[in-house]
């Protein structure tokens, strides 16, 4: 049954708010979207707009919550305004009441928060998409971060996978080249697994062993005792989120050197042991007052095939190296799908590569102007076409969303600096690896 103080969880509930939310956006939002999509100039959404998605996927929270924290994101798509308020998605959501935590972390634990703590806080640190982080402390003294999940979020999250779904299918069934079932199965496959907070669990002590390595970066601790399906207990680090720390208008060496902090918890964990942290948007960044990274939310870590991580590590180093690259024979070793003449897809392969690789190239790159992701865009615009025919394997969707979401971090950090040499840092992960 239904929780009534819980987000909606029924399949069609759930659709009727994101049409009512359509209705109320109206043609304007959708209109503006094509315009950006040709290539035009103006913003997506408007401020107003942005205040009404804010509410509506605050209140339905699970996937559709997750889809307005990704386009908050994009620096091109939005104007400041428009993403100051989106970016509340992020760890801003409307909250669910104590009792209502009281209640979670009874069920799941055996006790109630008074008893299993020396303290917790009644008001939650932050709110998203699947649960919401107070502040506790054990008995010990030990400070912590303790993660409640949402009553009834795993019905809401299956049923809004279950109406993209549907969407997926009915777009597959116009054209063999718009089908889009595997990426959608890969994608539902491990948001359904985040629900399972003991899983997440196992994955921050495994990501922690693969960041070990890079001692500017800090993992919080696991607290296996006060740790069950559905509430996770972390050490609590302390500092800003990206998103705050980027509001206080920090100076250009210190967005330099967090933008040089993020490339390495991106891509260190990954050169080493094949995981990446695929859920990149700014409330799961901290920076800490003794100058390190902290990452948080460890539900979307993706562990990638061996044959993936084992190519990509030696595309990396032939990168740094600049060294030249069979881009067809790394493409369909790591299991693309290759429907064009080799002469026609080696070439849109490379300058997709050669795009995104300017910041390696470079002895000083400005994030501040970085065109990426618009000559990427274009590119793609002016070769639609030819590049539904060349698709990737499924796993690299998690790929893409944690080096996408990189990149849009970069780029509202706005530093300019010598990128390349934060990469060749890297080079001796990817080589003891390999």
């Amino acid at each position: 049954m239904a929780d009534p103080k819980g987000p909606p969880q029924g399949r069609f509930a759930r659709f009727r708010k994101l049409a009512s939310l359509s209705a109320q956006l109206g043609s304007g939002v959708l209109s503006r979207g094509v315009k950006r999509l040709a290539g035009a100039d103006p913003s997506m959404l408007n401020k107003g707009a942005a205040e009404k998605i804010v509410a509506t996927l605050g209140d339905l929270k699970g996937a559709a919550m997750k889809l307005g924290q990704a386009v908050s994101m994009d620096p091109e798509l939005l104007t400041p305004e428009v993403r100051a308020i989106l970016a509340k998605l992020q760890n801003q959501a409307p909250s669910m009441p104590y009792e209502q935590v009281r209640r979670m972390v009874e069920e799941d634990l055996g006790a109630p928060p008074e008893r299993l703590f020396r303290d917790f806080e009644p008001e939650p640190l932050a709110a998203a998409s699947l649960g919401q982080v107070h502040k506790a402390h054990l008995h010990g003294g030990r400070e912590v971060a303790v993660k409640v999940q949402y009553p009834g979020i795993a019905a809401a999250l299956t049923s809004d996978l279950d109406n993209l779904g549907f969407l997926v299918k009915a777009l597959s069934r116009t054209s063999r080249a718009l089908d889009g079932r595997a990426y959608f199965q890969e994608l539902r496959d491990e948001m359904a697994l985040e629900v399972d907070y003991r899983r997440e669990a196992a994955l921050a002590r495994a990501f922690a062993l693969a960041a070990s390595a890079l001692p500017d970066l800090k993992v919080p601790e696991v607290f296996e005792e006060r740790t069950g399906e559905r509430v996770l207990t972390l050490e609590y680090l302390p500092g800003k989120t990206l998103r705050d720390f980027v509001a206080a208008e920090p100076s250009a060496p210190e967005r330099f050197r967090i933008s040089r902090l993020l490339i390495r918890a991106t891509y260190g964990p990954f050169l080493l042991t094949g995981e990446m942290h695929a859920d990149p948007h700014p409330g799961n960044f901290v920076v800490m007052p003794d100058g390190r990274l902290g990452v948080l939310d460890f539900g979307s870590v993706k562990r990638f095939s061996p044959t993936f991580a084992a190519a990509h590590r030696r595309m990396f180093l032939k990168a740094l190296r600049q060294q030249p690259i069979d881009v067809l024979a790394v493409c369909r070793e790591v299991g693309f799908s290759i429907e064009l003449p080799d002469e026609e897809a080696a070439p849109l392969i490379r300058e997709v590569l050669q795009i995104a690789g300017r910041p390696m190239r470079s002895g000083e790159y400005d994030y501040a102007s970085c065109q990426i992701s618009r000559d990427t865009k274009q590119l793609f615009r002016q070769n639609a076409a030819s590049f539904l025919k060349l698709r990737p394997p499924a796993e690299a969707v998690m790929f893409f969303r944690s080096t996408g979401g990189l990149s849009q971090n970069l780029k509202t950090l706005a530093a300019k600096g010598d990128f390349r040499a934060i990469y060749r840092e890297l080079g001796p992960l990817a080589e003891s690896s390999s």
